[in-house]
């Protein structure tokens, strides 16, 4: 019956019984389809990886409610921040100070930039990108992420052309 509920409306996950919520295919169900449900989810689900990736999917603030250790997962952090760029508060300093990251928090939020460490706030351009309009943001970290899947290729390839590489 609680499956069936999660799978209608995930936010149903917190009148479930703690056993419930503690349970991975019920949690990733109730996630599945309401990312906000991570934050009534049994401890050890909220530093489970995979469920994080999946209610991170759906509800950009899911390092809100997320463990600790999982704050310090670049490759979360940077699936997260891709959604919601204020969410680069809940990362950690170190993470917070990643130019990549900080970058694609902006990218999609201008004012995710407030939230990195000074060094970073005066960078010329990410003050430029958190200028710019959401859309030619996210415009330009794709056109930058294809050239340096063209370069990456290019490197592997060898002699061939570069324009061969281009995705």
């Amino acid at each position: 019956v609680v499956l069936a509920a999660v799978a209608r409306h995930g936010g149903a996950l917190q009148y479930a019984a703690a056993e419930l919520k503690a349970d991975r295919e019920v949690v990733l169900v109730a996630v599945a389809r309401d990312g906000y449900a991570l934050q009534s989810a049994a401890a050890e689900l909220k530093a489970d990886r995979e469920v994080v990736l999946v209610a991170a999917a759906r509800h950009g603030g899911a390092l809100w409610h997320a463990a600790a250790e999982l704050k310090a997962d670049r490759e979360l952090v940077l699936a997260i921040v891709a959604q919601n760029g204020t969410a680069l508060q809940l990362a950690v300093d170190q993470l917070r100070g990643d130019r990549e990251v900080v970058f694609v928090a902006v990218a999609q939020d201008g004012t995710a930039l407030q939230l990195a460490p000074p060094h970073l706030r005066n960078d010329a351009f990410l003050v430029k990108m958190s200028s710019l309009n959401p859309r030619v943001s996210a415009f330009l970290l794709v056109a930058g992420l294809r050239l340096y899947l063209a370069y990456a290729c290019h490197e592997r390839v060898g002699s061939e052309s570069l324009l061969r590489c281009l995705p």
